[in-house]
């Protein structure tokens, strides 16, 4: 165990190197950045409503973290939206968070595995969905039988859930079809035998790249939708083809130009089906957007696979692909699939605001300064560094020599606690604020009560008389895991309910309280305890030395005092 703990923390020192990251990222609060403040600007020149406001905020959340844990912030301001994002050089984000997320509807001309790339042989099949995965087979269809990964964007998350998670029991159906009513609905039914993985490398083998650019062949070819940053808030031309990544991750799409902008849809809703009594989602589109989604549909009917399919594509994302089998006229169009009440409400939702009813102007820019923040973290290393200081005291004048134990414990969690937040931050775009270094000085404390909690243990043993400190060591662990375990897996459970449920500094606060959970578990069971049955095999600590903790004269003076409350209890 010592072993592995040491190889552990050896290799995660020979990343930090091999990076040539040796020191954590800031937060705002500690190393300053940039706040944008965003306007919006109604059609109607009138105040937008706070609806479409939450909705804006939830998109621009996504964009910002997207990359990571960044800590960035996104909140309202009455009828503004003001984005605060760490670090230096931050023109990116601002330019991404400015922009509007565009719903366009756009014919599929290619597609493969999220992975396909020269070279690089896909790891896994794509199977064709209504959540945008893409079918090998020129004659498959979409199936919604394979669960997606969580989306990056909440329309992404309504749809792909909505349309491919199955019900107990039962394999869920979507389709694309259209009734003589103009309905849609996207279609299901994909065959076993086109789930099989292509045997090319290259992406483009069975593309048909009639009527493809070039250029757009040649991104499509060594685009690698499998990374986490897959092209979300890239403004993309709706006059130009266009290469995406399906929502969830597993596949990519060559696209023809926009044949439907989001604008032209004009409401969407949530009801049941009084036929069948499903959840389904009506879309609605206006009297332009009804001609060329007509006109889109009627095209794409007879073409061959994927060339039949109508791409979805929100913030830059495919959130759904459906085969088209018959024109859809009228400006109607019906989605359903495996519906609930909340599914089809939040793709109603996405649908409706999938571009935004709101542009929005920079009213402001501003850098924000970190003096402020420096002295925070100046006060809270000292308030760390103070607390740690009467925890190490504590141990060595209770525990003496045992409480070396405790000291090393705390050395190696530490140690390991800066790695974790070293590498998250270069890696995970994880930035350390006040809200983390006062989750992180809390730890100190959770840490040390596991110590102390096995140590009580075999004290109890030996004060029993009747075991040597080698087999107390044994018994006393497998009475203290169990409570260890509990105190921390409380611990753990409230910080991630509080980190999902929080935004923010509260929301770092937990994350850093659950990240040193973790790491309290590990240097307890990996080291604490080998390292405490190490030492019991020594003459110091056997033989019970008077500054050991452990000694003869210590733990008999304990056992009659026991004894002593007892008798006068009785009496």
């Amino acid at each position: 165990m010592l072993l592995a703990l040491l190889a552990l923390i050896l290799a995660m020192g020979a990343a930090m190197f091999l990076q040539k990251a040796l020191v954590p990222k800031y937060g705002l609060d500690l190393a300053g950045g940039t706040t944008v403040t965003l306007s919006p600007v109604t059609q109607s020149g009138q105040t937008p409503s706070q609806e479409s406001l939450d909705l804006a905020v939830s998109i621009i959340r996504e964009r910002v973290n997207g990359g990571g844990i960044s800590d960035a912030e996104v909140a309202k301001s009455g009828d503004n939206i003001v984005i605060s994002v760490p670090g230096a050089g931050q023109a990116e984000v601002v330019k991404r968070v400015g922009t509007t997320a565009e719903l366009r509807f756009r014919q599929v001309l290619g597609v493969a595995a999220a992975n396909a790339v020269p070279g690089k042989m896909p790891t896994a099949p794509a199977s064709p969905g209504t959540s945008g995965t893409p079918a090998p087979s020129a004659t498959a269809k979409p199936s919604s039988t394979a669960a997606p990964a969580p989306s990056s964007t909440p329309a992404g998350r309504a749809l792909s859930s909505a349309l491919t998670s199955p019900s107990p029991g039962t394999t869920p159906s979507a389709s694309a079809s259209a009734s003589a009513s103009g309905a849609a609905t996207p279609d299901p039914s994909a065959s076993a035998s086109a789930s099989a993985p292509p045997a090319e490398q290259d992406p483009l083998a069975g593309v048909d790249p009639t009527g493809i650019d070039p250029a757009v062949l040649e991104q499509f070819r060594t685009l690698d939708c499998t990374k986490k940053d897959r092209g979300q808030g890239v403004q993309d031309d709706p006059n130009k083809q266009f290469v995406a990544c399906s929502n969830d991750g597993t596949a990519k799409y060559i696209l023809d130009k926009a044949a439907v902008k989001g604008t032209e849809v004009s409401t969407a809703s949530a009801g049941v089906d009084p036929t069948t009594g499903e959840w389904i989602v009506q879309v609605t589109f206006k009297s332009q957007g009804a001609s060329q989604f007509s006109k889109i549909t009627g095209a794409i009917t007879s073409q061959p696979q994927p060339r039949n399919q109508l791409a979805m594509v929100l913030d830059s994302l495919v959130i759904s692909s459906p085969v088209i089998e018959e024109p859809i006229p009228g400006g109607q169009a019906r989605i359903s699939g495996s519906f609930t009440q909340v599914t089809a409400t939040d793709l109603a939702d996405q649908l409706k605001y999938g571009a935004l009813p709101l542009k929005f102007v920079q009213s402001s820019i501003e850098e924000v300064s970190s003096t402020l923040g420096a002295d925070q973290l100046r006060g809270g290393l000292l308030a760390g560094a103070f607390g740690l200081a009467l925890v190490v005291l504590y141990c060595l004048l209770y525990y003496r020599g045992l409480g070396l134990v405790a000291v090393a414990s705390l050395v190696v969690a530490t140690i390991l606690t800066y790695q974790a937040v070293v590498l998250l931050g270069h890696n995970a775009n994880f930035r350390l604020s006040l809200p983390h270094i006062i989750g992180l000085v809390v730890s100190i404390g959770i840490t040390a009560d596991s110590f102390i909690v096995y140590f009580e243990r075999m004290r109890d043993e030996m004060k029993e008389g009747r075991r040597s400190l080698r087999v107390a060591v044994e018994v006393a662990w497998v009475r203290a895991r169990r409570t260890i375990l509990i105190a921390d897996a409380v611990m753990f459970i409230a910080a991630v309910v509080l980190y999902f449920l929080a935004v923010g500094g509260v929301a770092g606060f937990a994350f850093a309280m659950g990240l040193t959970t973790l790491i309290d578990i590990a240097v307890v069971f990996v080291f604490t305890k080998p390292f405490v049955a190490m030492l019991a095999r020594l003459p110091f600590f056997s033989k019970g030395h008077k500054l050991s903790g452990l000694d003869a004269e210590r733990m008999s003076r304990d056992t009659t005092t026991t004894a002593r409350t007892t008798v006068s209890q009785e009496g």
